[in-house]
């Protein structure tokens, strides 16, 4: 019997193993609650830059079922020994064609299949092709099989990114979701009756530090203006951020977008409101 509605819960950039453990023990506590298909943003999983492969297996122990990722995905150079063969992961579609990886999938779950799009902004970016004809022609291929497609946006500018959602929604996508940013924004809505949004996700990392890094040197780069080695922090208090929507199958129409926001705290061993 096909089922008329999809729990799809989306993750916010997960920033080393402070996000990872978080992520896990968040996953691991949701017992009866689990969603029908997680998407979480890798690009930060490996110590605060890139994603190994042995990260990339770790996540999916945890239950996650799609990876999307960003302009620092590229920052662990073995990713391009393993991205071709890496089929729940997604990198931006628009790099330039011949890059290793794909800018879109889609998966099958147990309440049909579901597309996921990644996709750079432009703005305040490091130069990158537009990603307009790109995102257009895979949502009329992921179409042909599902009405229910998801897209995340990493990019830096606001703006950018509630244009690029508005303009999506008219072609029926069921949701896009803002990272990059590492902060959760409080404007969480559907637009057109069809498309959940919320400008940024937030991230899944230390709590304490500044974006999940180390706030000394963090601010010593501010400072001095020397690129000084980024470390993650590990104060042992966490978050995990990020947006749970249900969908209706039939259609694709997004019907409802909450924000998730957690607070683990390590010492205490247990996940709580935040």
């Amino acid at each position: 019997m096909v089922q008329d509605k999809i729990k799809i819960m989306f993750l916010g950039d997960i920033v080393g193993k402070a996000g990872r453990v978080a992520v896990k023990r968040f996953l691991a506590g949701l017992s009866g609650e689990k969603p029908d298909f997680v998407i979480a943003n890798v690009e930060n999983a490996s110590h605060g830059f890139g994603l190994t492969q042995k990260n990339y297996n770790e996540l999916l122990s945890y239950g996650i079922d799609a990876f999307t990722s960003g302009n620092h995905i590229w920052d662990k150079r073995e990713i391009f020994q393993y991205i071709n063969e890496a089929d729940k992961l997604v990198r931006p579609i628009n790099y330039p064609e011949g890059t290793a990886g794909v800018g879109y999938r889609i998966f099958e779950t147990s309440k049909g299949k579901v597309g996921v799009i990644n996709v750079l902004g432009r703005t305040f970016m490091n130069l990158i092709e537009a990603p307009w004809k790109s995102l257009e022609n895979a949502i009329n291929e992921i179409k042909k099989e599902t009405p229910i497609i998801i897209m995340d946006i990493h990019a830096e500018a606001t703006a950018e990114k509630i244009c690029m959602a508005k303009y999506y929604a008219q072609m029926g996508v069921s949701g896009v979701f803002g990272t990059h940013t590492h902060v959760q924004t409080a404007d969480e809505r559907i637009y057109d009756d069809c498309c959940a949004y919320i400008t940024d996700a937030g991230f899944c990392g230390d709590i304490n530090g500044v974006i999940g890094m180390e706030y000394e040197a963090s601010v010593n780069r501010l400072i001095t203006s020397i690129p000084d080695r980024l470390d993650v922090a590990d104060s042992g208090e966490s978050q995990v951020n990020g947006v749970v929507v249900t969908v209706d199958v039939l259609t694709g129409r997004a019907e409802s977008i909450e924000r998730i926001s957690e607070k683990y705290i390590s010492e205490e061993n247990n996940i709580m409101k935040g």
